[in-house]
Protein backbone atom coordinates (compact mmCIF):
# COMPACT_ATOMS: atom_id res chain seq x y z
CA UNK A 1 0.00 0.00 0.00
CA UNK A 2 1.02 3.44 -0.77
CA UNK A 3 2.05 6.13 1.79
CA UNK A 4 -0.31 8.81 2.20
CA UNK A 5 0.63 12.24 0.60
CA UNK A 6 0.17 14.03 3.56
CA UNK A 7 0.91 13.87 7.41
CA UNK A 8 -0.89 10.70 9.51
CA UNK A 9 -2.36 13.58 11.76
CA UNK A 10 -3.74 15.45 9.03
CA UNK A 11 -7.96 15.74 9.13
CA UNK A 12 -7.92 14.24 6.04
CA UNK A 13 -5.65 11.21 4.32
CA UNK A 14 -4.84 11.13 0.54
CA UNK A 15 -3.03 7.09 -0.81
CA UNK A 16 -2.77 6.58 -4.66
CA UNK A 17 -2.49 2.81 -4.48
CA UNK A 18 -0.74 1.01 -7.81
CA UNK A 19 -3.68 -1.35 -9.85
CA UNK A 20 -2.08 -4.46 -10.91
CA UNK A 21 -3.12 -3.12 -14.46
CA UNK A 22 -0.60 -0.25 -13.63
CA UNK A 23 -3.25 2.36 -12.78
CA UNK A 24 -3.85 4.18 -9.71
CA UNK A 25 -6.81 4.09 -7.70
CA UNK A 26 -6.87 7.19 -5.51
CA UNK A 27 -8.58 6.84 -1.96
CA UNK A 28 -9.45 9.85 0.32
CA UNK A 29 -9.72 8.83 4.34
CA UNK A 30 -12.11 11.08 6.82
CA UNK A 31 -9.30 10.77 9.73
CA UNK A 32 -10.69 12.27 12.56
CA UNK A 33 -11.52 9.23 15.08
CA UNK A 34 -12.83 11.36 18.13
CA UNK A 35 -15.37 13.38 15.83
CA UNK A 36 -16.33 9.89 14.92
CA UNK A 37 -14.98 11.75 11.31
CA UNK A 38 -17.38 14.37 11.50
CA UNK A 39 -16.60 16.69 7.97
CA UNK A 40 -14.91 19.56 8.95
CA UNK A 41 -14.07 22.57 6.39
CA UNK A 42 -10.65 21.52 6.41
CA UNK A 43 -11.10 17.58 5.23
CA UNK A 44 -13.16 19.70 2.59
CA UNK A 45 -10.64 21.71 1.89
CA UNK A 46 -8.43 19.04 1.35
CA UNK A 47 -10.35 16.96 -0.26
CA UNK A 48 -12.23 19.09 -3.27
CA UNK A 49 -8.68 19.98 -4.74
CA UNK A 50 -7.06 16.46 -4.15
CA UNK A 51 -10.55 15.42 -6.82
CA UNK A 52 -9.41 17.84 -9.50
CA UNK A 53 -6.17 16.53 -9.51
CA UNK A 54 -7.25 13.15 -9.34
CA UNK A 55 -9.60 13.81 -12.55
CA UNK A 56 -6.95 15.29 -14.57
CA UNK A 57 -5.10 12.62 -13.97
CA UNK A 58 -5.03 10.26 -16.76
CA UNK A 59 -3.02 7.32 -14.39
CA UNK A 60 -5.65 7.66 -11.56
CA UNK A 61 -8.88 4.94 -12.97
CA UNK A 62 -10.75 5.82 -9.66
CA UNK A 63 -11.38 7.23 -5.93
CA UNK A 64 -12.49 5.13 -2.86
CA UNK A 65 -14.25 6.97 0.49
CA UNK A 66 -13.21 6.15 3.39
CA UNK A 67 -12.98 6.79 7.15
CA UNK A 68 -10.54 6.35 9.70
CA UNK A 69 -11.12 3.85 13.03
CA UNK A 70 -13.71 0.69 13.49
CA UNK A 71 -16.92 3.33 14.69
CA UNK A 72 -17.82 5.55 11.57
CA UNK A 73 -17.26 6.77 8.15
CA UNK A 74 -18.40 10.00 9.13
CA UNK A 75 -21.65 11.14 11.56
CA UNK A 76 -22.35 14.02 10.21
CA UNK A 77 -20.87 17.91 9.50
CA UNK A 78 -18.93 19.51 12.33
CA UNK A 79 -21.90 20.59 13.83
CA UNK A 80 -20.26 22.42 16.88
CA UNK A 81 -17.76 24.72 15.11
CA UNK A 82 -21.24 25.72 12.91
CA UNK A 83 -22.96 26.32 16.71
CA UNK A 84 -20.37 28.27 18.05
CA UNK A 85 -20.20 30.75 14.70
CA UNK A 86 -23.92 30.78 14.70
CA UNK A 87 -24.01 32.04 18.13
CA UNK A 88 -21.56 34.47 17.49
CA UNK A 89 -23.75 36.15 14.81
CA UNK A 90 -27.03 35.94 17.07
CA UNK A 91 -25.67 37.77 20.06
CA UNK A 92 -24.25 40.25 17.63
CA UNK A 93 -27.46 40.61 15.62
CA UNK A 94 -25.00 40.75 12.58
CA UNK A 95 -22.76 38.49 10.21
CA UNK A 96 -19.52 38.51 12.06
CA UNK A 97 -18.23 35.30 11.44
CA UNK A 98 -19.26 34.00 8.08
CA UNK A 99 -17.85 30.41 9.25
CA UNK A 100 -21.29 28.87 8.42
CA UNK A 101 -22.12 30.19 4.97
CA UNK A 102 -18.86 29.41 3.94
CA UNK A 103 -18.96 25.63 5.52
CA UNK A 104 -22.56 25.11 3.46
CA UNK A 105 -20.97 26.51 0.24
CA UNK A 106 -17.69 24.22 0.49
CA UNK A 107 -19.69 21.26 1.58
CA UNK A 108 -22.58 21.54 -1.33
CA UNK A 109 -19.38 22.19 -3.92
CA UNK A 110 -17.76 18.86 -2.36
CA UNK A 111 -21.08 16.89 -2.28
CA UNK A 112 -21.82 17.83 -6.09
CA UNK A 113 -18.04 17.54 -7.56
CA UNK A 114 -18.15 13.84 -5.99
CA UNK A 115 -21.86 13.14 -7.21
CA UNK A 116 -20.58 14.45 -11.15
CA UNK A 117 -17.08 13.20 -10.75
CA UNK A 118 -15.88 11.74 -14.48
CA UNK A 119 -14.51 8.40 -12.83
CA UNK A 120 -15.90 5.88 -10.94
CA UNK A 121 -16.43 6.89 -6.91
CA UNK A 122 -16.72 3.71 -4.27
CA UNK A 123 -17.58 4.53 -0.72
CA UNK A 124 -17.14 2.01 2.24
CA UNK A 125 -19.97 3.51 4.53
CA UNK A 126 -18.92 1.54 7.72
CA UNK A 127 -20.20 1.73 11.53
CA UNK A 128 -21.83 5.58 11.71
CA UNK A 129 -23.15 7.28 8.50
CA UNK A 130 -25.08 10.19 8.86
CA UNK A 131 -25.81 14.16 7.80
CA UNK A 132 -22.49 15.30 6.51
CA UNK A 133 -21.21 12.07 6.27
CA UNK A 134 -24.20 10.60 4.27
CA UNK A 135 -23.46 13.85 1.80
CA UNK A 136 -20.17 12.54 1.33
CA UNK A 137 -20.88 8.38 1.25
CA UNK A 138 -24.24 9.16 -0.79
CA UNK A 139 -22.31 11.22 -3.78
CA UNK A 140 -20.45 7.76 -5.04
CA UNK A 141 -21.88 5.49 -7.73
CA UNK A 142 -20.56 2.12 -5.55
CA UNK A 143 -21.90 2.68 -1.65
CA UNK A 144 -20.89 -0.19 0.03
CA UNK A 145 -22.14 -0.77 3.47
CA UNK A 146 -21.56 -3.76 6.68
CA UNK A 147 -23.86 -5.45 9.04
CA UNK A 148 -22.42 -2.58 11.37
CA UNK A 149 -23.62 0.55 9.36
CA UNK A 150 -25.97 2.66 10.89
CA UNK A 151 -27.29 5.35 8.60
CA UNK A 152 -29.10 8.50 9.37
CA UNK A 153 -30.96 11.65 7.97
CA UNK A 154 -30.95 12.87 11.86
CA UNK A 155 -31.69 16.56 11.08
CA UNK A 156 -34.70 17.16 12.38
CA UNK A 157 -34.01 16.51 16.10
CA UNK A 158 -31.42 19.38 15.73
CA UNK A 159 -33.76 22.11 13.92
CA UNK A 160 -31.86 21.67 10.80
CA UNK A 161 -33.13 19.87 7.52
CA UNK A 162 -31.61 16.85 5.44
CA UNK A 163 -28.88 18.62 3.03
CA UNK A 164 -25.40 17.91 1.93
CA UNK A 165 -27.40 16.01 -1.10
CA UNK A 166 -30.31 14.69 0.77
CA UNK A 167 -33.22 16.61 -1.65
CA UNK A 168 -31.47 14.49 -4.66
CA UNK A 169 -30.99 11.22 -2.36
CA UNK A 170 -34.76 11.67 -0.89
CA UNK A 171 -36.03 12.39 -4.56
CA UNK A 172 -34.69 9.44 -6.24
CA UNK A 173 -35.98 6.82 -3.08
CA UNK A 174 -39.36 5.22 -2.98
CA UNK A 175 -41.49 8.43 -1.88
CA UNK A 176 -42.71 6.29 1.01
CA UNK A 177 -39.43 5.51 2.46
CA UNK A 178 -38.58 9.34 1.64
CA UNK A 179 -41.23 10.47 3.56
CA UNK A 180 -40.69 8.25 6.80
CA UNK A 181 -36.79 8.55 7.08
CA UNK A 182 -36.98 12.34 5.99
CA UNK A 183 -39.64 13.54 8.84
CA UNK A 184 -38.60 10.86 11.43
CA UNK A 185 -34.60 11.06 10.92
CA UNK A 186 -35.44 7.19 11.84
CA UNK A 187 -31.96 5.28 11.97
CA UNK A 188 -31.49 2.46 8.73
CA UNK A 189 -29.12 -0.75 9.09
CA UNK A 190 -27.62 -1.76 5.90
CA UNK A 191 -29.96 -4.01 4.80
CA UNK A 192 -32.32 -0.84 4.91
CA UNK A 193 -29.44 1.11 3.23
CA UNK A 194 -29.83 -1.48 0.13
CA UNK A 195 -33.74 -1.92 0.13
CA UNK A 196 -33.74 1.97 -0.04
CA UNK A 197 -31.20 2.42 -2.72
CA UNK A 198 -28.92 4.43 0.02
CA UNK A 199 -26.57 1.70 -0.68
CA UNK A 200 -25.57 -0.71 -3.82
CA UNK A 201 -23.34 -3.27 -1.90
CA UNK A 202 -22.32 -4.85 1.12
CA UNK A 203 -19.43 -6.48 3.07
CA UNK A 204 -18.78 -8.24 6.32
CA UNK A 205 -17.47 -5.75 8.53
CA UNK A 206 -14.36 -7.79 8.90
CA UNK A 207 -13.60 -8.06 5.65
CA UNK A 208 -13.30 -4.54 4.44
CA UNK A 209 -9.75 -4.63 3.80
CA UNK A 210 -10.34 -7.01 0.85
CA UNK A 211 -12.43 -3.85 -0.63
CA UNK A 212 -9.00 -2.09 -1.45
CA UNK A 213 -7.60 -5.53 -2.14
CA UNK A 214 -9.84 -6.65 -4.89
CA UNK A 215 -10.35 -3.25 -6.56
CA UNK A 216 -6.53 -3.32 -6.62
CA UNK A 217 -6.63 -6.43 -8.87
CA UNK A 218 -9.12 -5.26 -11.22
CA UNK A 219 -7.75 -4.85 -15.22
CA UNK A 220 -8.86 -1.15 -15.32
CA UNK A 221 -9.60 -0.11 -18.75
CA UNK A 222 -9.84 3.65 -17.40
CA UNK A 223 -12.92 3.84 -19.09
CA UNK A 224 -15.78 5.21 -17.33
CA UNK A 225 -18.27 2.85 -18.56
CA UNK A 226 -16.29 -0.60 -19.10
CA UNK A 227 -14.44 0.34 -15.21
CA UNK A 228 -18.22 0.58 -13.40
CA UNK A 229 -19.38 -2.35 -14.57
CA UNK A 230 -15.79 -4.41 -13.38
CA UNK A 231 -16.72 -2.44 -10.12
CA UNK A 232 -20.17 -3.57 -9.64
CA UNK A 233 -18.98 -7.28 -10.61
CA UNK A 234 -16.37 -7.11 -7.83
CA UNK A 235 -18.10 -6.05 -5.21
CA UNK A 236 -21.22 -7.86 -5.86
CA UNK A 237 -18.29 -10.91 -4.91
CA UNK A 238 -17.12 -9.61 -1.54
CA UNK A 239 -17.66 -11.80 1.58
CA UNK A 240 -21.14 -11.55 2.15
CA UNK A 241 -22.13 -10.00 5.50
CA UNK A 242 -24.50 -10.79 8.54
CA UNK A 243 -27.02 -8.10 7.75
CA UNK A 244 -29.79 -7.52 10.46
CA UNK A 245 -33.86 -7.73 9.35
CA UNK A 246 -35.00 -4.66 7.10
CA UNK A 247 -36.81 -2.45 9.25
CA UNK A 248 -37.95 -0.53 6.22
CA UNK A 249 -40.79 -3.51 4.99
CA UNK A 250 -42.23 -1.72 7.75
CA UNK A 251 -43.20 1.34 6.02
CA UNK A 252 -46.25 0.92 4.14
CA UNK A 253 -46.31 1.39 0.27
CA UNK A 254 -49.25 3.88 0.66
CA UNK A 255 -47.63 7.04 2.87
CA UNK A 256 -46.91 9.39 0.52
CA UNK A 257 -45.71 13.26 1.08
CA UNK A 258 -48.49 15.20 -0.26
CA UNK A 259 -50.67 18.18 1.56
CA UNK A 260 -49.71 19.86 4.64
CA UNK A 261 -47.23 18.93 6.90
CA UNK A 262 -49.75 18.37 9.56
CA UNK A 263 -51.32 15.78 7.21
CA UNK A 264 -48.40 14.12 6.62
CA UNK A 265 -47.50 14.17 10.04
CA UNK A 266 -50.57 12.78 11.34
CA UNK A 267 -49.82 9.53 8.49
CA UNK A 268 -47.27 8.81 9.71
CA UNK A 269 -48.00 8.93 13.38
CA UNK A 270 -50.89 6.57 12.05
CA UNK A 271 -48.42 3.63 11.74
CA UNK A 272 -47.60 3.74 15.69
CA UNK A 273 -47.93 -0.13 16.75
CA UNK A 274 -46.47 -1.22 13.54
CA UNK A 275 -42.86 -2.05 15.56
CA UNK A 276 -40.95 -0.97 17.59
CA UNK A 277 -38.77 0.75 15.38
CA UNK A 278 -41.62 2.64 13.70
CA UNK A 279 -42.35 3.75 17.25
CA UNK A 280 -39.32 5.39 18.05
CA UNK A 281 -39.18 6.76 14.61
CA UNK A 282 -42.17 8.65 15.34
CA UNK A 283 -41.30 9.77 18.73
CA UNK A 284 -37.66 11.60 17.45
CA UNK A 285 -40.19 12.99 15.19
CA UNK A 286 -42.72 14.18 17.76
CA UNK A 287 -39.75 15.29 19.90
CA UNK A 288 -37.78 17.07 17.05
CA UNK A 289 -37.95 20.42 15.42
CA UNK A 290 -41.51 21.00 13.83
CA UNK A 291 -40.05 23.69 11.47
CA UNK A 292 -37.68 21.14 10.42
CA UNK A 293 -40.37 18.83 9.77
CA UNK A 294 -42.10 21.27 7.35
CA UNK A 295 -39.07 22.06 5.65
CA UNK A 296 -38.87 18.43 4.83
CA UNK A 297 -42.04 18.18 3.58
CA UNK A 298 -41.85 21.17 1.53
CA UNK A 299 -38.41 19.82 0.38
CA UNK A 300 -40.16 16.58 -0.85
CA UNK A 301 -42.24 18.86 -2.69
CA UNK A 302 -40.23 20.55 -4.60
CA UNK A 303 -37.58 17.46 -4.92
CA UNK A 304 -39.00 15.68 -8.15
CA UNK A 305 -38.90 19.12 -10.54
CA UNK A 306 -35.16 19.09 -9.66
CA UNK A 307 -31.87 18.09 -10.97
CA UNK A 308 -28.83 17.88 -9.06
CA UNK A 309 -27.56 21.03 -9.09
CA UNK A 310 -30.77 22.71 -8.25
CA UNK A 311 -31.33 20.34 -5.14
CA UNK A 312 -27.70 21.73 -4.18
CA UNK A 313 -29.06 25.24 -4.73
CA UNK A 314 -32.43 24.70 -2.95
CA UNK A 315 -30.26 23.41 0.23
CA UNK A 316 -28.12 26.70 -0.03
CA UNK A 317 -31.20 28.69 0.48
CA UNK A 318 -32.32 26.61 2.94
CA UNK A 319 -29.29 26.24 5.02
CA UNK A 320 -28.77 30.25 4.30
CA UNK A 321 -32.05 30.96 6.55
CA UNK A 322 -31.58 28.23 9.55
CA UNK A 323 -28.35 29.61 10.12
CA UNK A 324 -30.17 33.13 11.15
CA UNK A 325 -32.92 31.73 12.88
CA UNK A 326 -32.76 30.08 16.50
CA UNK A 327 -34.29 26.51 16.11
CA UNK A 328 -30.79 25.01 14.85
CA UNK A 329 -28.89 26.67 17.51
CA UNK A 330 -31.34 25.83 19.98
CA UNK A 331 -31.43 22.24 18.69
CA UNK A 332 -27.95 21.91 18.73
CA UNK A 333 -27.04 22.91 22.39
CA UNK A 334 -29.91 20.92 23.86
CA UNK A 335 -28.61 18.08 22.31
CA UNK A 336 -25.01 18.53 22.06
CA UNK A 337 -23.75 20.76 24.11
CA UNK A 338 -25.96 21.23 27.22
CA UNK A 339 -27.70 18.14 26.37
CA UNK A 340 -30.83 18.46 28.48
CA UNK A 341 -32.75 17.15 25.58
CA UNK A 342 -35.05 20.27 26.24
CA UNK A 343 -34.81 22.38 23.27
CA UNK A 344 -37.34 25.02 23.01
CA UNK A 345 -38.10 25.62 19.38
CA UNK A 346 -39.42 28.44 17.98
CA UNK A 347 -42.79 27.02 17.52
CA UNK A 348 -43.95 23.92 19.91
CA UNK A 349 -45.82 21.45 17.83
CA UNK A 350 -46.58 20.92 14.03
CA UNK A 351 -50.11 21.84 15.10
CA UNK A 352 -49.13 25.66 15.29
CA UNK A 353 -46.43 25.60 12.63
CA UNK A 354 -47.33 28.52 10.22
CA UNK A 355 -46.98 27.29 6.68
CA UNK A 356 -45.71 30.94 5.56
CA UNK A 357 -43.22 30.66 8.21
CA UNK A 358 -42.22 27.23 6.59
CA UNK A 359 -42.42 28.88 3.04
CA UNK A 360 -40.07 31.63 4.08
CA UNK A 361 -36.99 29.04 4.37
CA UNK A 362 -37.24 28.65 0.88
CA UNK A 363 -36.91 32.17 -0.49
CA UNK A 364 -33.53 33.38 -1.68
CA UNK A 365 -31.69 35.77 0.53
CA UNK A 366 -29.71 36.85 -2.16
CA UNK A 367 -29.97 37.95 -5.65
CA UNK A 368 -27.97 35.70 -6.76
CA UNK A 369 -26.75 32.21 -5.36
CA UNK A 370 -23.45 31.31 -4.42
CA UNK A 371 -23.41 27.90 -5.81
CA UNK A 372 -25.15 29.09 -8.98
CA UNK A 373 -21.84 28.65 -11.08
CA UNK A 374 -21.65 24.63 -10.02
CA UNK A 375 -22.27 23.18 -13.59
CA UNK A 376 -20.00 25.22 -15.17
CA UNK A 377 -16.97 25.05 -12.35
CA UNK A 378 -17.19 21.77 -10.34
CA UNK A 379 -15.34 18.50 -11.89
Amino acid sequence: MSQPSNQAAAPLLLFEHATESGHVLAEARLNSEPTLNALSLPMIEILGPALRRWAADPAVVAVLLTGSGDRAFSAGGDIQALYRAIVKNHAAGRVVDDYPFRFFEQEYRLDYQIHSFAKPVISLGHGVVMGGGLGVFSGARHRIVTEKSRIALPEVTIGLFPDAGATWLLRNMPAHLATFLGVTGAHMNGADALASGVATHQVAAAARPEVLQRLLRLDWQGHRAQDDAAITVCLEQLPAAPLPPRQVDDVPASLHPRGSVLEVAERVRALGGRSPWIDAAIAAMNRGCPTSVGIVVEQLHRAPALGLADCFRLEMVVATHCAHHADFVEGVRALIIDKDNQPRWRFATIEVLPEAYVAEHFEPPWSSNPLEDIEETTV
